[in-house]
């Protein structure tokens, strides 16, 4: 009894951190989807094929700002404060050295893409980077230390602040500095409300013998991140390039609804999932038990609300950002397909970084974008549409490649992944389907999508119960012992 009951207080205290940190990222993009909204409506494509450009830019620098010391942080089992220092004022230095590089590069970037509108917007986007060298760390204590509630008011306050600079800025017609804007306010208060909330302070104590070591365990996860980055960005600066701004901002567009919505519960799973695996890294069986239970539940959660977003794209689309917008609708639909597998990345992922095997997991990144860069290259001159299906192909293929060590490490392979999350993919795309069907009843497009909304809910849940879904069953008394354990705690 004593067992059953430590083992549901565990259980509760992830579900806690899971859905404070599910709560941050529903708050931020909920915010961020009506500001989406409505800068949608006052901007041109052109002003997000050229935000698409700069943040390919950024993204990159932003994975030399972390240099995977942050994993390595989270992962390493007893890092200190010397640990920690060490790493803040590294990364202090470090970024300000970024950004100067990137300062005197802007022009050659505005050069290649023929726009000298480029260099200001890339020395003041890229921004980002200083700041983030004093995020990062304390965001890396925040997750060793599951203190998930600090995001969630970090996250909002500066959602919020961005949201009325960017607004404010597109109103007076300030075109695509209002994202700039939007990006970098978000990310200096989302800093300051975290140096408020969090106790960690860096001290003045420094040791290269310590880095070293945090180093020799980040420097793949850096270089794999790396790889990663490039890839999914590789795409951006081709499509700006031979194609138009017109074509990126289409497919930008097109990733950003289910982006938002993955991210939700992909960084939420995510962030709790791979401190908690790391405290397990010497009991396989116990990684593979959670490992198995993150894919089925978040592949239990992404399926529907991938699915449902896939089927209903050209209402949402129509009714959210106009018909102006509707070429994006393919891309959103390739998207959403990618999407779903995500959580099998993930957790895969984070079992191989919890068992200390960064050598793996850049092996498998090196596979990866081998593969990829080749069908990249291969589609590159067949239009942009065909360049986003082939992401259907790599999708595939990364899902196996990311699950083929821990067929060895833990005794979880590719097929009995598939196996747990078939169920609920089959009852999503059953559920899109009944929902697809509704756009052929004369209405209005507001009732359709709202109708469609609530059929697809519906359906979705209502099957789960009568079919019993096991993740389904599990979310439910789960949930329950949370309400219950709060009832308890407020009696108290």
């Amino acid at each position: 009894m004593e067992l059953n009951d430590k083992n549901q207080v565990k259980k509760t205290g992830v579900l806690s951190n899971f859905l404070w940190r599910f709560a941050e990222r529903c708050g931020a993009q909920i915010i961020q989807f009506v500001v989406s909204l409505i800068l949608a409506r006052i901007l041109a494509p052109e002003a997000y094929g050229t935000i698409a450009l700069v943040l390919v830019f950024s993204q990159i620098l932003q994975v030399f700002v972390d240099s995977g010391f942050g994993s390595a942080l989270i992962q390493k089992k007893d890092a200190d404060e010397l640990d920690f220092s060490s790493v803040f004022w590294f990364n202090i230095v470090w970024c300000l050295v970024l950004y100067g590089i990137i300062f005197f590069c802007a022009p050659l970037i505005a050069n290649f893409y023929n726009d000298e509108t480029l260099t200001a917007v890339v020395r003041v986007l890229c921004l980002v980077v200083v700041v983030s060298g004093l995020k990062n760390v304390q965001q890396a204590y925040v997750s060793r230390t599951m203190q998930f509630k600090r995001f969630f008011w970090a996250t909002l306050v500066g959602t919020i602040a961005s949201a009325v600079s960017g607004i404010s800025l597109a109103l007076l017609g300030f075109g695509v500095w209002a994202l700039v804007a939007q990006k970098l306010v978000n990310l200096v208060i989302d800093t300051i409300m975290l140096w408020f909330t969090v106790r960690w302070r860096p001290k003045f104590i420094f040791s290269f013998e310590r880095l070293k070591k945090l180093f020799s365990f980040g420097w793949k996860l850096l270089v794999s991140s790396l790889l990663e980055t490039l890839y999914n960005n590789l795409r951006q600066l081709i499509i700006g390039k031979v194609y138009t701004k017109e074509d990126l901002a289409y497919y930008n567009q097109g990733v950003l609804f289910p982006k938002a919505i993955v991210e939700n519960v992909n960084t939420s799973i995510d962030s709790v999932l791979l401190p908690t695996m790391s405290k397990a890294q010497d009991d396989p069986s116990r990684v593979k038990q959670m490992t198995r239970r993150a894919i089925k539940t978040s592949t239990y959660i992404m399926a529907p609300l991938m699915m449902g977003l896939a089927f209903c794209a050209n209402t949402i689309v129509s009714v959210i950002l106009t018909d102006k917008w509707l070429p994006c609708v393919p891309f959103l639909q390739i998207f959403c397909i990618t999407y779903m597998f995500y959580p099998i990345h993930t957790a895969n992922l984070n079992a191989i970084k919890a068992m200390g095997r960064s050598d793996l997991f850049l092996i498998l990144e090196i596979v990866k974008k081998v593969v990829g860069f080749a069908v990249l290259f291969a589609t590159l001159w067949f239009g942009v549409l065909v360049m986003a299906y082939s992401l259907l192909f790599t999708s595939l293929a990364n899902q196996i490649i990311n699950s083929w060590p821990n067929k060895k490490l833990m005794n979880y392979g590719y097929l009995e992944q598939l196996k747990d999350i078939l169920p609920g993919i089959m009852l999503a795309v059953f559920m899109g389907i009944c929902v697809k069907c509704i756009e052929f009843i004369p209405m209005p497009l507001i009732l359709t999508l709202v109708i469609q909304i609530l059929a697809g809910a519906a359906i979705y849940i209502l099957l789960s119960k009568l079919l019993k879904l096991e993740s389904f069953e599990y979310l439910t008394d789960i949930l329950k012992s949370f309400i219950k354990k709060k009832g308890k705690t407020e009696k108290k």
